[in-house]
């Protein structure tokens, strides 16, 4: 069998410099999303549970924030600190009222507020506190 060499023939291609450009601008879009693709399945399979904290944040920013309305005077933490206050504060609010029934000229004339008086100074009680402050001025 002789050898017969065979002849290359030139291919009639012919591209513009405007084609060029769209097919490697539309080569690289095409690669970017095929890598951001992935990158989004493999992150959705392989790691779920590490992306769930950043998917609520993100999702948190998207939802508009709704409509925030005043809240009334809310009571503030009762801490043992905080309720040792105002234990003190009711307690030093008490005395002044005592005082101020004790010192009070026209209670003297009053034989219910002197009987509480006389009761609160021997043997004080919350009782004998509550009767001072409700029959005296």
């Amino acid at each position: 069998m002789p050898y017969r060499p065979n002849p290359r023939r030139p291919l009639p291609v012919q591209l513009s410099a405007l084609q060029l450009t769209g097919s490697i601008a539309l080569g690289l879009w095409l690669g970017f999303l095929a890598i951001a693709l992935t990158c989004w399945l493999l992150s959705r399979f392989i790691f779920p549970e590490q992306l769930a904290p950043v998917a609520q944040a993100v999702q948190q920013l998207a939802k508009p924030p709704a409509a925030v309305e005043p809240q009334p005077d809310i009571a503030p933490p009762a801490t043992p600190m905080f309720q040792q206050y105002e234990e003190n504060l009711r307690k030093n609010e008490q005395q002044a009222r005592l005082d101020q029934a004790r010192a009070n000229s026209r209670n003297a004339s009053n034989p219910k507020c002197q009987f509480w008086l006389q009761q609160d100074q021997t043997a004080p009680t919350e009782k004998s506190r509550a009767n001072v402050l409700q029959f005296c001025d």
